[in-house]
Order: structure tokens, then C-alpha cells, then sequence
């Protein structure tokens, strides 16, 4: 399939942050949009491999730079949660008033903050696929304070481990509220995510059309191996194949 790449500006909050749009060269309407959510730390080109994977199926896929990352990487003692929720929102906006997409058929697809920020989003925008890698866990407190300063709270690698309800954190208490299809991810040595913080997110999607568990075998919180990597984005793909096919045969039914 014919691809296109797209450099754009996302405006948020009187700034703007940088995405790419990967599509197919021709966006037909009924496309489905997939949404990238990269982690803290990170950037929007630890996904381009995944987008144009994505596109090659057919789907319309923007990934972007959280605020304090990469061109703004000047804000990253600063940035708050609150911010980067809004540039999630901003981006989310942007695809689904592309041409073509389909706005009932959102895929939204993110790995550690990337995923708590994707859980969050649930509250504020409808989305039909949930992706999440390695998903973070934050207490609800602090909503305000710079992101960078949560680190070092001494219960911070405490909170991860904890069994929790859906009711008592805000992100849990979204994908409880999900109705769509789930996929989780799991690295069998994450350093960072503990299995704890992973099976409050199982735990809470009880109520997902479909829920989807894996674990990649031997690797780490980043992927650090390009096997690790390619694992992911396979299982990734085939995931969003799945979705799609299933979506594609209950619109025909219909």
C-alpha cells in the first residue's frame, strides 16, 4: 500500500507540538485513526515504526511529541500531567477531524505514561481500541505539580505495587468505564512497570468487549533489543488486524 507522512504542528494551549500523520496515500472515508502515545522521556519516533506498520493496514495514524519532550524538551522540569493530558486531547481533535477517518473506529495506542495518559483520555473522548504497553500508575494528588517532581515522593515505586480498585485511581476508574477492545502488554522483566501496577489495569478492564493480555518474553521496560521492539510491534499489528477484520464484518452485518 501506497503511504503518506505528514509533518504538522498540533496547537495546544497557545503552544504547539510537533506529529506526523502516516496514513494510507488515500484517506477513503470509514478509515479507522490510530492515535500514538509515546512515554515519558521518549518521543513520537519510537512509534513510527509501529504508525507506518499501521498505515499499511489501512488505518490513519498520527503519532506527536508530549510537551517537555524533544522541541520543547525546555519544559520537561515543568510540564504538569494536566499538560500533557491536553496535548493528548489536541492530538486526538486533530485525527479525528481528518478527512476520511472514521470517528467511530479510534484506536488509541500508548506505552507507560503514554498509556496512562491514553487511560485518562477515556473520560473526555470516545475511543473504540485501547493499546496499552507497560502502563504507568500515578496517585490521583499532585495533579498539578510538575511531572519530573512525582519521582521523587518516597512512596512513588510503592504505589506501583499496590493491589488497587478501579474506584481508587482516576485511571483505573476510566478503563472500568471502557466498553471497547483492550490490549495489554507486559515486559517479563520490567524494571520500571511492576506486574502489581499491570494487573490493576487487567483487573479494571473487566467491562472491555474483548481484553487482550500478552507478555514479551525476556525483555525490559524500554524494548532495549530490536527483537524486543519487533515483538511488540508484531503483536501490536496483528492486534489492530483483528479489530479491524472483526469491525469491518459486524459493519456488514448491520
Amino acid at each position: 500500500m501506497n503511504l503518506r507522512t505528514e509533518s504538522l504542528a498540533i496547537p495546544v494551549n497557545s503552544q504547539s507540538v510537533e506529529g506526523t500523520l502516516i496514513a494510507p496515500a488515500v484517506i477513503e472515508p470509514g478509515t479507522p485513526g490510530a492515535l500514538l502515545v509515546h512515554g515519558w522521556g521518549g518521543s513520537q519516533d519510537q512509534y513510527l515504526g509501529s504508525a507506518r506498520a499501521l498505515a499499511a493496514l489501512g488505518c490513519a495514524c498520527l503519532t506527536f511529541d508530549l510537551r517537555g519532550h524533544a522541541e520543547t524538551r525546555g519544559q520537561h522540569e515543568t510540564v504538569t500531567r494536566e499538560d500533557n493530558l491536553h496535548d493528548v486531547l489536541a492530538a486526538y481533535d486533530l485525527l479525528t477531524h481528518t478527512a476520511g477517518v472514521d470517528r467511530q473506529a479510534i484506536a488509541v495506542i500508548g506505552a507507560s505514561y503514554g498509556a496512562y495518559l491514553a487511560a485518562l483520555l477515556l473520560y473526555l473522548r470516545p475511543v473504540c481500541m485501547l493499546s496499552l504497553r507497560a502502563p504507568a500508575l500515578y496517585k490521583d494528588d499532585d495533579w498539578e505539580v510538575p511531572k519530573r517532581q512525582l519521582h521523587v515522593n518516597p512512596d512513588f515505586t510503592a504505589y506501583r505495587r499496590l493491589a488497587l480498585r478501579a474506584e481508587e485511581n482516576r485511571a483505573l476508574g476510566a478503563c472500568a468505564q471502557f466498553l471497547g477492545d483492550a490490549l495489554i502488554v507486559e515486559s517479563e522483566h520490567d524494571e520500571i512497570i511492576p506486574h502489581p501496577a499491570v494487573a490493576n489495569y487487567i483487573g479494571a478492564l473487566a467491562n472491555a468487549h474483548s481484553l487482550t493480555y500478552r507478555v514479551i518474553a525476556g525483555a525490559d521496560h524500554a524494548l532495549s533489543r530490536p527483537a524486543w521492539e519487533d515483538a511488540y510491534t508484531e503483536l501490536l499489528v496483528s492486534w489492530m488486524f483483528d479489530m479491524i477484520k472483526e469491525r469491518t464484518c459486524l459493519d456488514t452485518s448491520s
